[in-house]
């Protein structure tokens, strides 16, 4: 069996600052190319079968420079959709909602093109791309290029848990990998990490 290779696409202002980004089309930075670019020859060995990402721009230009050619955009892959959360950071949001959790208190709805999505309804969407995804491992690995909260949830859900149990995860951080692979039959995974200092841990 291949392996399922989670890339978080590379920084971003957003990112940067901690605001959450959704479904906002925002450019990596300098900083978020170069660390895109450092992924190539990480994957050059790999036997890749297919390879899938976010339809956003930070994805697509992430798997452009880590030489994934041919990826196909997924709309399953998109980034939770924050609503009324959008742009902000979760100081902020706190600051009208305190104690707020994503996992536990979910979003509240926004404009047209945020209306905001419940935690189920991400996990949906993850629970799709795994299904297309399962039946490829068996040719070779499989790369997808997403996001932070969406490569949470699709971890979970690999590993067969309920997607609330994404909150008990580590952050992947901004142009790295994860492996979702089985051995001795069983899922297992490593979350993307880097020696950088930590992001903020909710975006």
């Amino acid at each position: 069996m291949g392996e399922l290779i989670v890339i978080r696409h590379g920084q971003t202002k957003w990112s940067l600052s901690g605001q959450h980004a959704g479904r906002t089309d925002v450019a990596l930075t300098e900083a978020g190319e170069a660390a895109a670019s450092a992924l190539a020859p990480r994957l050059a060995h790999r036997r890749l079968v297919a390879v899938f990402s976010s339809p956003l721009s930070r994805a697509m230009r992430t798997a452009e420079l880590a030489g994934l050619t041919g990826a196909k955009p997924d709309t399953d892959l998109l980034e939770w959709d924050y609503g009324g959360y959008e742009g902000l950071t979760a100081e902020q949001i706190r600051e009208a909602r305190s104690g707020w959790d994503l996992w536990r208190d979910g979003v509240v709805p926004g404009d047209a093109d945020h209306p905001g999505e419940e935690l189920a309804q991400v996990a949906a969407r993850t629970d799709a791309v795994l299904d297309r995804i399962r039946p490829l491992l068996s040719e070779g690995d499989v790369a997808v290029v997403a996001h932070g909260h969406l490569a949470r949830v699709l971890t979970v859900r690999w590993l067969g848990l309920d997607a609330s149990a994404s909150r008990l995860l580590g952050h992947p951080h901004p142009g790295t990998l994860s492996f979702l692979a089985t051995k001795t039959g069983n899922p297992s995974s490593l979350l993307g990490t880097s020696r950088r200092a930590r992001p903020p841990p909710h975006i």
